[in-house]
């Protein structure tokens, strides 16, 4: 009898997500690019512009976007890098585009 509230959507959830750093947008552009590849810490920070700063700065900001999209978002692959699970590639879009 009660109404029960509707699932928020995919637009409501990306309302309350904060704001990416321009260094996250680069990582997150980055991982969509590789249309779920895997692409390695050297190849992430070549193609976001991160190449002069420590090798842990893409570790870190991946720390950071898993927080914001959730977990098992990014999927690290060992040795090789990381790689975006499919499911979350809508939401990282609209990521990307609300930049």
């Amino acid at each position: 009898m009660g109404n029960k509230a509707a699932p928020p959507s995919a637009a409501t959830r990306l309302e309350v997500l904060p704001r990416l750093s321009g260094a996250e947008l680069a990582v997150l552009r980055a991982l969509l690019d590789a249309g779920g590849r895997v692409i390695g810490r050297r190849e992430i920070a070549r193609q976001s512009g991160l190449s002069e700063q420590s090798e842990r700065r893409c570790d870190a900001i991946m720390v950071t976007l898993r927080r914001i999209l959730g977990e098992g978002s990014i999927i690290t692959v060992r040795r090789r890098g990381w790689r975006l699970a499919p499911e979350v590639v809508p939401t990282a879009t609209m990521l990307v585009i609300q930049g």
